[in-house]
């Protein structure tokens, strides 16, 4: 097969949710962009296994305030797409997330943070939150421990608080949010092409040239945008960019769980998402009667970082599923533990403070989204309107770098600094897990 070579504005590496948000902003802004990504169709990598939760729980003001304008799209998601998708519309589902307080994580700089913003919650003592979700166990477990530690069945020693905000929830279906987003690129003239992976970064001199995909054909840009995912590490290993690095980024096997649900969470939908740092594990209500269940990254439990992106192992381990089940019932005493695993394994893109990188890089022309998975989804649609800011202010002769982009969102009218996500930024203080 002969190669073939055409030319763009940009190129888009990766059309998972943020990808397919980046190449619809960029089409927004009169670009001609082409998205290339290794999978068979929109958000069928690492998008596809997200759990999708919309909250605002995070320890930096600039991603509270991210998170928060992200929320709003969700809510009016025809609205910012700007078209309905044949195929179907992703539907944003309001739970509340109730955030329990224990050593360590004691909510006060989140709280602080939302004061700031002006975004609504409530909090309980343990008594509170007994009345309000009566199905959930209020006992001090901490730390979390392995199944096979001998304190693991301890009784608590104390009750927790926790504080809640009624506003959070979740997507209904990630794989169509970002089907969604490439339809609404598509109507701006982006090009999506599929099954096709990048194999090499082009540059003249200081200045990016384009990509190489994998059957040999060359599409030359003057803007690359990394946003691969799991594999983004590598890619900005082809693109020469990383030495100037202050932030690490690369691939975490992670596993998820549907289990079914206990009654009495308090409810009418199932119970609210609750983030348990407590006992290490999230949870939120699945269509169904079941619940999604995942872990925050506790101290004892082994960080499964990956190698190659292209071979893991992506089904549900005995050893974690169980650990993961015997935690939850320790929060929901009515939970039925069930007699087999059923979930699925994935890759996050992680970087080494939880906070991703929306950021250009030391080659003239090549931006990144990475280091997004397991608590970006629910910004996506800002991560694209980011890029686009980066990318023209570079257009425009800005020096990010040295002068910060600052975005104004549309539903506070604050700013955002985009230098939070700097590729070069000192290590933000979060919480140091994937609750950022």
């Amino acid at each position: 097969m002969t190669s073939k070579h055409q030319s763009a504005d940009a190129v888009v590496i990766g059309a998972g949710v943020i990808g397919s948000a980046v190449a619809l902003e960029l089409a927004r802004g009169g670009r001609s962009v082409v998205c290339v990504d290794k999978g068979p169709s929109p958000g069928a990598g690492s998008t596809s296994s997200s759990s999708s939760i919309i909250r605002f729980s995070y320890s930096t003001l600039d991603s509270v305030l991210t998170a928060w304008e992200a929320a709003a799209i969700w809510r009016n998601w025809s609205d910012h797409l700007g078209a309905e998708d044949p195929d179907g519309m992703a539907r944003f589902i309001k739970t509340g997330n109730l955030i329990f307080c224990t050593t360590g994580y004691d909510g006060e700089i989140v709280m602080a943070l939302w004061d700031q913003v002006g975004i609504p919650y409530e909090r309980f003592d343990a008594a509170g939150v007994q009345s309000r979700f009566p199905g959930l166990d209020v006992g001090r477990y901490y730390p979390p421990k392995p199944v096979d530690d001998p304190a693991f069945a301890d009784d608590a020693d104390g009750a927790l608080g926790a504080f809640y905000d009624a506003e959070s929830g979740f997507v209904d279906d990630p794989m169509l949010a970002a089907h969604n987003l490439a339809h609404a690129a598509r109507q701006h003239g982006a090009e999506f092409r599929f099954r096709s992976a990048v194999v090499e970064i082009g540059r003249r001199g200081d200045h990016v040239s384009g990509v190489t995909l994998d059957a040999g054909d060359t599409i030359s840009a003057p803007v690359v945008v990394n946003v691969g995912g799991p594999h983004s590490a590598r890619l900005n290993e082809l693109a020469g960019v990383t030495g100037d690095m202050r932030i690490g980024h690369r691939p975490l096997r992670q596993e998820v769980y549907a289990a079914p649900a206990p009654p009495g969470l308090g409810l009418e939908d199932g119970g609210p998402l609750v983030a348990d740092l407590d006992i290490g594990q999230y949870f939120r209500p699945q269509p169904g009667g079941m619940l999604l269940v995942g872990g925050t990254e506790p101290e004892c439990d082994v960080l499964e970082w990956v190698e190659d992106a292209d071979h893991f192992n992506d089904q549900p381990t005995i050893e974690h599923w169980e650990t993961a089940m015997l935690r939850l019932a320790r929060r929901l005493p009515e939970f039925g533990v069930p007699p087999r695993p059923v979930g699925l394994a994935a890759l996050y893109d992680a970087s080494d403070d939880w906070v991703p990188i929306y950021d250009r890089s030391s080659l003239d022309g090549f931006f990144m989204a990475c280091a997004s998975s397991g608590n970006q989804f629910k910004n996506a649609p800002m991560a694209g309107q980011f890029i686009r800011a980066l990318v023209d202010a570079a257009a425009d002769g800005i020096d990010h770098d040295a002068a910060p982009v600052q975005f104004t969102g549309a539903r506070t009218g604050r700013q955002i600094n985009l230098g939070a996500f700097s590729r070069r930024r000192q290590p933000s203080a979060t919480s140091g897990t994937v609750m950022g």
